[in-house]
């Protein structure tokens, strides 16, 4: 069974100019359910993180800083939102989220959150609509409660994960890779085990191919013990930042080629949403179900 992480909280309270591109967390889940894709059963809703785990990928000061609402007008400003109890929480329970996915995966094969991929977290601020690092947080939880050697993060975002590069720089058991818009935000980029910058305008075809060669490169090199992906969807030519030219069909073929890597590699998969901001609300939500439909039919 497909366990999927699913929490109301995720649509915590937000101004009216920020609500636009949340909307997908509700979305979603009807979508796949009005689709008879999946069950009532297959959603789970998440707890709290605990701060043991958080601070695995984050600093104590600024977890109290979060948790106490101290942090600067400037620091505020880098993260996007507005500083609340409710969002800080929401952060919280989307973490334990992809830390119960890891449990799931392993059990399953694969799991998938309905949020996270907040990949511009870095270890002491937030950045770019991200508090906290749910797949470095993860990473770690995978590392210490399995005991596992080797951790694949797939981030297929259309912007680079600059703070999950920044936070597992040092850990040699989790490879980042990071193929995103070269031009793109972020402007200052971390360095990944592996960055694969794509040129403005890239089309599906050529987005694929090069996908592909990257793939089969880390299928010679890596022996996961278990996958992280981003899938963020906003690499569609529909999208308002992201300034590439994806279709949406080549979108799912990256799905299916990322799912199919996983089961070659014999690695548990953890999916979470990343980014998605195309004008219409539609072409979001049919990207990121299209990503679970190529999940389904492989696990």
């Amino acid at each position: 069974m497909l366990k999927i992480a699913f929490s109301p909280i995720y649509m915590h309270k937000l101004p009216e100019n920020h609500r636009f591109p949340m909307e997908k967390y509700e979305l979603i889940p009807q979508q796949l359910l009005h689709e008879g894709l999946v069950e009532k059963e297959s959603f789970f809703s998440p707890n709290v993180a605990k701060d043991f785990w958080i601070e695995k990928a984050h600093d104590k000061e600024y977890i109290s800083k979060l948790n106490h609402l101290t942090l600067s007008k400037s620091e505020i400003r880098k993260t996007g939102f507005p500083l609340s109890k409710e969002l800080v929480n929401r952060e919280y329970i989307i973490t334990q989220g992809t830390l119960d996915c890891v449990d799931f995966a392993i059990k399953y094969g694969a799991s998938a959150n309905i949020a996270g991929g907040t990949h511009h977290a870095f270890r002491d601020r937030g950045e770019g609509f991200c508090l906290f690092n749910d797949v470095a947080i993860g990473s770690y939880y995978a590392l210490e409660k399995y005991q596992m050697q080797s951790i694949l993060i797939l981030d297929l975002d259309v912007h680079q994960g600059n703070g999950t590069a920044s936070i597992l720089k040092d850990n040699d058991k989790v490879f980042t890779f990071s193929m995103h818009g070269e031009k793109n935000y972020p402007f200052h980029k971390e360095n990944s085990n592996l960055d694969i910058p794509v040129k403005d305008g890239i089309n599906g075809k050529e987005y694929l191919k090069k996908l592909k060669e990257n793939l089969d490169f880390l299928s010679d090199e890596l022996s996961p013990d278990i996958i992280f992906y981003i899938s963020g969807v906003d690499i569609l030519d529909t999208d308002k930042l992201g300034r590439l030219a994806v279709k949406r069909e080549d979108c799912k073929k990256r799905d299916e080629m990322v799912f199919e890597f996983s089961k070659k590699c014999k690695a548990p998969i953890v999916t979470v949403m990343g980014g998605g901001y195309s004008e219409k609300i539609y072409d979001i939500v049919e990207a990121h179900c299209n990503t679970f439909k190529s999940m389904l039919s492989l696990f």
